[in-house]
């Protein structure tokens, strides 16, 4: 699947934001398990975020 290059650049923080985002809905939640979820989504997209983000930098810092 290809993106345009703008998209892909911010994907990244994209991740990052829907986990802090994630992780913050997940203190204010009280209804059946949704903070359990919240918790475990806004952990996974955060990781993901920071791994593509830190894979992008090794990667580019390299081909210097």
């Amino acid at each position: 699947m290809w993106l345009s290059k703008p998209i892909y650049e911010f994907l990244p923080f994209y991740y990052i934001g829907a986990g802090l985002f994630s992780l913050g809905a997940s203190v204010y939640a009280d209804y059946w398990y949704w903070p359990a979820i919240c918790l475990v989504v806004g952990m996974v997209c955060l990781t993901a975020g920071m791994g593509v983000a830190f894979t992008r930098w090794t990667s580019r810092r390299k081909k210097r």
